[in-house]
């Protein structure tokens, strides 16, 4: 049951990173218009500015914890958008391999968070999962 909580945890922190990074980011037209780190729009994998920015305000975090989320969003970016751009993959490859992208930057984010911020982060997750699906999370 942990293994399927991480699990859905992973995908709809992403998920809410995603599209609260599509809604804030301009329509760019083409990859030079994406500078690397910056995330990639038709990739649907949020920046990792934006992705920070979003936690920071979301959870409060202080500035030593933001110095130390940034380098775990930006390696979680950068496999996530790998993992989107490698076109062998099939969709339930990309997912899975995208799903642990997501759980291992979840396991270690929170590792530096208070309890006040992983029961936000609970919420944010459990909120994205429920504008995914349409429905309350199982628990």
């Amino acid at each position: 049951m942990n293994r399927f909580r991480l699990t859905v945890v992973g995908m709809t922190l992403m998920f809410a990173m995603s599209v609260v990074g599509q809604a804030a980011a301009p329509q760019a037209t083409s990859p030079a218009e994406n500078p690397p780190g910056q995330g990639d729009v038709n990739s649907g994998v949020p920046s990792v500015e934006r992705h920070l920015q979003f936690l920071s305000e979301k959870l409060d975090l202080s500035e030593d914890q933001q110095a130390q989320t940034k380098p775990i969003l930006q390696e979680m970016h950068d496999a996530s958008q790998k993992v989107m751009q490698n076109k062998k993959l099939s969709d339930e490859e990309r997912t899975s391999k995208t799903r642990a992208c997501h759980l291992r930057a979840d396991t270690k984010l929170r590792k530096i968070l208070n309890d006040d911020q992983k029961q936000k982060l609970d919420q944010i997750e459990q909120d994205a999962h429920m504008d995914l699906h349409g429905t309350a999370k199982a628990e």
